[in-house]
């Protein structure tokens, strides 16, 4: 075990956690209608509390234990058997390499929460993320991180396919999940209604920014140069896909809103995820220059052209972010072009194929949206018995 390594990944997941708790909530909170806003906490709340769960009793076993088949990791490890504190993996204790991937497995079903908020049913928001994390989010995590983040155990890491921190697993898998939900869900019923609380946006997107330094930096498994590169190039690609973001909203539109500087913010962040490891900051520079423009693109595609509601723009976002930065390991040749297209693809197909098939399955046992009436009054009172505020909008 190395102490420093130790230290840092203490940090660091306790910084990746911070981004669903409170940054993804808060983010997500402030851009639905005032009446929902403490369903979007819930939702986000309660998904990361089961995660954690269902983590513990399987989740970590099928993506990193020691099965042989080379499609998920088996089942010796369930409830973390066999590992105590003085077990190791790499330099760190392997309770601790648990504990930081299993804020991934967190933040990662809690993203697709953005697609459906205004209009889910709870009870298929458990069962759905639970399921989804288990047979789709897991298996992904083995194929591609397989015995370590740097290792190259997977099926799909073994040939070459690379992803330092999460844009395939995480953004990829997300995005297109919430792109599938949104299509089966359906619109809802009011689609014009701005975001409630701009300002609660911005603090959840700097919540986010700041814990996306354990996400990318602690992605390294290790207290050196390499977490220190991750980290900074973070950073760079955040800010400048924020001022790129603004600046096109302004060209387009006369104005650049705080909504739209923070949402570029998310767009660089996401973009640079799976390349974090593998660029400098100048690369790192140009990533977020085009995320800013290209994600705002895919959000006015996504809305406006095929006129999907993916209410908080996951796809366009996070899973077009994503798959641009993995691409982009390929374009500074620190991957080969088959490989990344390869692992998108097949990733893409099962995600997609896997989160139709529960969404319908899951749909049979528990309601998959709420009625008309509760929609227009809002989820708050009418799925928890709360509301935010004393007069909801």
């Amino acid at each position: 075990m190395n102490g420093a390594d130790t230290a840092w990944i203490i940090v660091a997941t306790a910084l990746v956690l911070f981004m669903t708790l409170p940054g993804l909530a808060l983010f997500y909170g402030g851009l639905v209608r005032a009446r929902n806003v403490l369903s979007a906490f819930t939702q986000t709340y309660a998904v990361a509390c089961l995660m954690s769960v269902l983590w513990l009793v399987v989740g970590y076993s099928i993506a990193f234990g020691d099965g042989d088949s080379g499609l998920w990791g088996g089942l010796g490890k369930m409830f973390l058997s066999g590992v105590t504190s003085e077990s190791l993996s790499g330099t760190l204790p392997e309770v601790l390499f648990f504990a930081f991937q299993m804020t991934f497995a967190i933040i990662t079903p809690a993203l697709i929460v953005g697609a459906y908020v205004e209009r889910i049913g709870f009870g298929f928001v458990l069962l759905f993320s639970g399921l989804w994390m288990l047979l789709v989010y897991a298996p992904v995590v083995h194929w591609i991180w397989g015995g370590g983040m740097l290792s190259d155990g997977g099926i799909l890491g073994e040939v070459g396919v690379r992803d330092f921190a999460g844009g395939v697993v995480v953004h990829e898998t997300a995005g297109l999940a919430a792109l599938v939900i949104a299509v089966l869900l359906g619109p809802r019923l009011n689609r014009t209604t701005p975001p409630h609380a701009p300002w609660m946006v911005m603090i959840g997107a700097a919540m986010l920014w700041v814990g996306w330094f354990g996400f990318n930096g602690g992605s390294q498994l290790a207290a050196d140069g390499g977490a220190a590169m991750a980290l900074t190039v973070t950073h760079i690609s955040a800010a400048t896909a924020s001022l790129t973001w603004a600046l096109w909203e302004r060209i387009k539109y006369g104005k650049a809103s705080m909504v739209g500087l923070v949402t570029g913010t998310i767009a660089g962040l996401a973009s640079i995820t799976p390349a974090s490891g593998f660029v400098g900051p100048v690369e790192a520079m140009f990533i977020g220059a085009v995320a800013g423009i290209l994600c705002q693109e895919a959000v006015n595609f996504v809305r406006n052209k095929v006129k999907i509601d993916d209410t908080l723009d996951v796809f366009a976002v996070h899973g077009v972010g994503g798959i641009f930065g993995t691409l982009m390991i390929a374009v500074f040749g620190q991957a080969a072009w088959v490989a990344q297209l390869g692992g998108l693809a097949i990733v893409g197909v099962f995600t997609v194929v896997m989160t139709f098939a529960l969404v319908k399955i899951c749909a049979l046992i528990t309601p998959l949206r709420v009625d008309a009436e509760t929609e227009v009054n809002g989820l708050d009172l009418a799925a928890h018995g709360e509301r935010a505020y004393d007069i909801a909008s």
